[in-house]
């Protein structure tokens, strides 16, 4: 194959793509079935089915069991903020992101202390299997379930402390700088690093998207002084939501 060439099943995929994105195939259209692909375009079977993979793939369309492939209504993307300024009274990425759009969001959580795994030891720069408080969040907006998160805190710094539960206590819900202000620890960094992969079977089904659909992944750790206090993966599901980030400029 040369530079510029495509799989007859990329082709295919292409066209029916364009039809979808320019409104020829409107939402909740039925795509055309397999045995109509191969006549219309002149390929074979195989070459009709890896085109609707493609697209199902892509999320622009859907099976219905015993009904066939539908387009998929696609929503349109909406802003979570991921500031370097803190507006009042948000004192958590999430409260920062609400209070700019104007809504009052919700969460569920849930706290227990676990043995660090490998990946959390090495980014919070403790040993595998020291003891860390983990807690695990469902963010909605509008009761629609929009972001998933789980953090990590190292028990050997807020273990026995009024924050030693993020969502509890005299300062829960308050967000991780105020919290550690409050045992004399001085937040003076943030780090996040952005990916993207397909979703977990639970993660698509908490967040309501369909199984291998793409997720953006925000890897977050806090640093006082150079130490790491808490590290956090924030799931957003990649076709409903785009990161902004604001950042002053020194």
């Amino acid at each position: 194959m040369t530079f510029g060439e495509q799989p007859a099943y990329l082709r295919v995929a292409g066209d029916l793509r364009r039809k979808i994105v320019d409104g020829s195939l409107p939402p909740h259209a039925r795509l055309p079935s397999q045995a109509r692909i191969r006549e219309e375009y002149g390929v074979s079977d195989t070459v009709a089915l890896e085109a609707r993979k493609v697209l199902m793939a892509e999320g622009l369309v859907e099976g219905r069991s015993g009904s066939g492939t539908y387009v998929r209504e696609q929503p349109v993307p909406r802003r979570v903020a991921r500031s370097g300024y803190r507006a009042a009274g948000a004192s958590t990425p999430f409260r920062q992101e609400q209070a700019e759009v104007g809504t009052q969001g919700t969460w569920d959580s849930h706290s227990e202390q676990t043995p660090a795994p490998a990946d959390i030891a090495r980014r919070l720069g403790i040993e595998p299997g020291d003891r860390v408080m983990r807690t695990r969040y469902v963010f909605r907006d509008g009761g629609e379930a929009m972001m998933l998160s789980t953090s990590w805190e190292p028990l050997a710094l807020t273990g026995r402390t009024p924050v030693m539960l993020p969502e509890e206590g005299p300062l829960g819900g308050c967000g991780v700088v105020d919290r550690m202000a409050a045992i004399d620890v001085v937040v003076d960094n943030v780090l996040e690093e952005v990916g993207a992969r397909p979703g977990l079977a639970e993660e698509t089904l908490l967040l309501g998207g369909v199984p291998g659909h793409v997720v953006l992944v925000v890897g977050r750790t806090y640093y006082a002084s150079g130490r790491a206090v808490e590290t956090a993966d924030v799931v957003v599901p990649a076709d409903r939501y785009r990161l902004a980030y604001h950042m002053p400029v020194r």
